[in-house]
């Protein structure tokens, strides 16, 4: 059972796969920091320095014994605005990709230069294949 899981795991593919899972969750990471960081402070500011975060719809007040609840919707709006940057980086990444492929396959696909003896050796061919079909004819008549 170890060998199959250690077959399993040391895969090519399971290594890819898990590569690019830690390098996605860095660049989550990244993209967090540059909406929160960089994106929503001039928004803010364009709005009457409005704070994205701190928007907040109370449904509870806080009591004594217990903490407000509240539906934080401005930190939804922060997670909107990270979701949207990371798939359209993607979308981008994915599109070149796809470009880059097409160009690949248009290299493979394109019809190899047949040689002017093979040509020629086709030509004949197809003018003794003419040449027999005509005999057959003329024998039926």
């Amino acid at each position: 059972m170890f060998k199959e899981f250690k077959k399993f795991a040391v895969k090519g593919n399971m290594l890819d796969m898990a590569i690019g899972i830690i390098i996605g969750a860095a660049f989550g990471k990244i993209v967090s920091s540059l909406v929160t960081d960089v994106i929503m402070p001039p928004i803010g500011i364009l709005l009457g320095g409005i704070d994205f975060s701190s928007f907040a719809l109370t449904l509870k007040k806080a009591t004594e014994t217990a903490e407000a609840v509240t539906l934080n919707y401005g930190v939804f709006i922060n997670a909107l605005l990270d979701f949207l940057i990371i798939a359209f980086v993607i979308f981008i990444v994915v599109k070149q990709i796809n470009k880059f492929k097409k160009k690949e396959e248009a290299k493979t696909t394109k019809p190899e230069k047949i040689a002017e003896e093979i040509l020629l050796l086709r030509e004949i061919r197809d003018e003794l294949k003419k040449k027999q079909a005509l005999k057959q004819t003329q024998k039926l008549d």
